[in-house]
């Protein structure tokens, strides 16, 4: 059984979606929701036996909504909508979203206003705790009505159809539930609507995009702090009395993180005095107003997602306190696409500032004495000539994957849903995009590590009037520790040996936070993400 959350519908914060996202870890709705989600269904029940026409209570749905269901047709009408909507297509959703997204749907479920009965609620919990992962096509959605399909093939296991995986085996929907002793649904009344209508598959993978953007976010600082010392540029930049003056919180976080992880360093207090250069280029002077800028962007989405991951976002919804059931349109996911192209956006000017650094530092025209391509035997060497341009390439890709997508409406069902958000692909391709970035600010740290260990040889020394004498220079304390945990995996390069296994050990150095923990969370801004 895994590990389990209480969550209160309306109070999940930001950090128990990491946990859930992160750990993987089960959720069960707080006891003391039971009686309005009872008090929901109530009502829902009594639409669906009386004479007035209750939009996907007794009702067909979308462009079908004029037709008229009878009562002793309700339960076929729920289980024909989710057969219906079970078209996705494309490869399967990744198990951590997943979980993610039916946390979310409980929550949701949760505060009542969707009209389920307690069972649904508990059917999912169970799911959770038990790992029946439905399997949904990552691909269909187009963020409005609802993340129809995606939520349907999720539901469809929970009524005995689909598919799904548990205990690490590919089956029917049914013969999983069956496996961990849990019981199908027989869905009521709006229990089918009220379940695929919703924002939970756009949101999970938004969120999950902003998780990971959030950490590399962070990382990004830490290796640009190396870079700046790789090139021996100069920490000025980085003095609060710049950021103050112009206010930008992002922008002050940033300075004071580049600021503090680079006190200490031999290699700065080596060239205070001698450096004739004026100014850094801006992929080094310029990081806190661009990281700050994607910092920021990253703090307003994680508060626009965190509100929508307390939101109850189907249609038709329930009023409790005065019986009324209400038809509106929350299930439009407009506010999660624009959080998905912000978090993009984010993603790919981190990407871009990185790739310049990475440039920078391996040219012998702007790295300050350091050999090109920063090997030590250039010529008969290429060194990391290659290593830049593989940055490049993923840089490019992410440029692309960046265009807004929350402005690409398409009209869908008869032109009744005539204006969708996109939401769904806009957030699914933030881990590809992610994915993309761990691998540039990677190169950058084995890039930046290479400069840094060039230095304490000597390159570059002899162009300063401050004289090291014999003694190699380190970094600052906090960036050595960086650099050891970098060279337990990544040796130095001496010589040309094949770096695929290097530039993916470093992506994984980032992406699993070892680089930022190695450099001391305490130095770096807290964008959400826990030591």
């Amino acid at each position: 059984m895994a590990e389990t959350m209480v969550v209160t519908p309306g109070q999940v914060t930001r950090a128990q979606l990491r946990e859930i996202y992160r750990k993987q870890i089960s959720v069960r709705l707080d006891p003391s929701w039971h009686d309005r989600v009872a008090q929901g269904a109530a009502i829902v029940a009594g639409a669906a036996g009386g004479k007035t026409a209750v939009y996907g209570v007794n009702t067909g749905f979308g462009a079908l909504a004029k037709r008229r269901i009878d009562a002793a047709d309700v339960a076929t009408l729920q289980r024909n909508l989710i057969l219906s909507h079970c078209c996705g297509v494309g490869p399967a959703t990744p198990q951590a979203i997943v979980r993610l997204m039916m946390a979310l749907k409980v929550a949701s479920l949760g505060r009542g206003a969707s009209g389920v009965r307690p069972v649904v609620i508990e059917t999912l919990e169970r799911m959770l705790a038990t790992g029946v992962h439905p399997i949904i096509p990552q691909q269909g959605s187009v963020g409005a009505s609802g993340d129809l399909a995606p939520l349907a093939h999720m539901t469809a296991v929970m009524i005995g159809e689909g598919e799904a995986n548990y205990n690490g085996q590919r089956m029917g929907g049914g013969d999983a539930m069956r496996a961990a002793g849990i019981a199908t649904v027989t869905l009521a009344a709006k229990e089918g609507l009220a379940l695929i209508n919703g924002t939970q598959f756009s949101a999970a993978y938004c969120l999950a995009g902003l998780f990971e953007a959030q950490r590399l976010a962070r990382s990004a600082l830490v290796t640009g702090a190396m870079a700046v010392d790789a090139a021996m540029g100069t920490t000025t930049p980085f003095r609060p009395e710049i950021h103050t003056l112009r206010g930008q919180r992002g922008q002050i976080a940033a300075a004071h993180a580049l600021l503090h992880l680079l006190d200490g360093s031999e290699i700065r207090a080596a060239h205070i005095e001698g450096d004739d250069r004026v100014q850094d280029p801006y992929c080094l002077r310029c990081q806190p107003q661009v990281m700050g800028a994607a910092m920021d962007l990253l703090s307003h989405a994680s508060r626009t997602l965190t509100i929508e991951a307390n939101a109850v976002t189907d249609n038709p919804l329930v009023i409790i306190e005065t019986a009324e059931i209400l038809s509106g349109g929350n299930f439009h996911a407009e506010p999660v696409a624009f959080a998905a192209d912000q978090i993009a956006l984010a993603l790919s000017e981190i990407g871009a500032i990185v790739e310049r650094r990475i440039a920078t530092l391996v040219d012998p025209a702007l790295n300050f004495g350091l050999p090109a391509f920063l090997s030590p035997a250039a010529g008969l060497n290429s060194g990391l000539m290659i290593a830049e341009v593989t940055a490049a390439a993923l840089f490019a890709e992410n440029k692309q994957k960046a265009a807004p997508a929350s402005i690409d409406s398409t009209p869908t069902s008869a032109n009744i849903e005539d204006h969708v958000s996109m939401a769904a692909h806009a957030a699914r391709r933030l881990l590809d995009m992610a994915g993309n970035l761990a691998h540039i600010i990677g190169i950058e740290l084995v890039v930046a590590a290479q400069g840094i260990d060039l230095r304490k040889d000597g390159f570059g020394l002899e162009r300063l009037a401050r004289a090291s004498g014999s003694q190699p220079l380190k970094t600052s304390p906090p960036l050595e520790h960086v650099l050891a945990i970098t060279r337990s995996r990544i040796a130095k390069l001496n010589n040309d040996r094949v770096l695929a296994a290097d530039l993916t050990a470093a992506a994984e150095l980032i992406s699993s936070g070892a680089v930022t923990g190695a450099a001391g969370h305490a130095l770096l801004p807290g964008l959400g993400e826990a030591p």
